[in-house]
């Protein structure tokens, strides 16, 4: 890997950071508010879909910088639908282990944030090319079966 390549990739990690974090932040301040009357499996599931509508928007325009296609949001919805039922198993988890209901998404966040980030990018970046593109040569060919004189 070059140099452009590795710094290509930490910028990713950053941005997905900034994006991961507010969406992260604004799917457990809904949790919140909602676990005032809902279940903490339904409060999760609202602020999984705010966060998710936010976070692909910023996930295409921003942390991955690709456009925005039927293919590439199917395969993001698919790793948000392996994120939330990951999400939504280890909540139940940590509820019967003892957590409280503000407290167990913690954890979850912990185990399921990198996850989240290496399957977003599998599938917004499948298919893309890691190699640099190639350079025609900008001179045009002549074809000249006669000296010139």
């Amino acid at each position: 890997m070059n140099i452009a390549s590795h710094k290509e990739q930490l910028g990713e990690i950053v941005r997905f950071g900034i994006i991961g974090v507010t969406a992260t932040i604004l799917q457990y301040g809904v949790y919140l508010v909602l676990l005032r009357w809902l279940h903490p499996t339904i409060a999760n599931t609202v602020g999984y879909i705010v966060s998710f509508l936010f976070n692909y928007v910023a996930s295409t325009r921003y942390t991955f910088r690709v456009k925005s296609t039927a293919r590439r949001g199917a395969g993001f919805a698919f790793a948000h639908l392996i994120n939330y039922t990951l999400q939504t198993l280890l909540l139940s988890l940590f509820l019967w282990l003892g957590l409280s209901k503000p407290i167990a998404m913690l954890p979850v966040f912990a185990i399921c944030v990198p996850i989240n980030f290496l399957l977003v990018r599998f599938f917004l970046k499948r298919g893309e090319s890691n190699s640099p593109p190639k350079v025609r040569n900008s001179k045009p060919e002549t074809r000249n079966s006669e000296p010139e004189t």
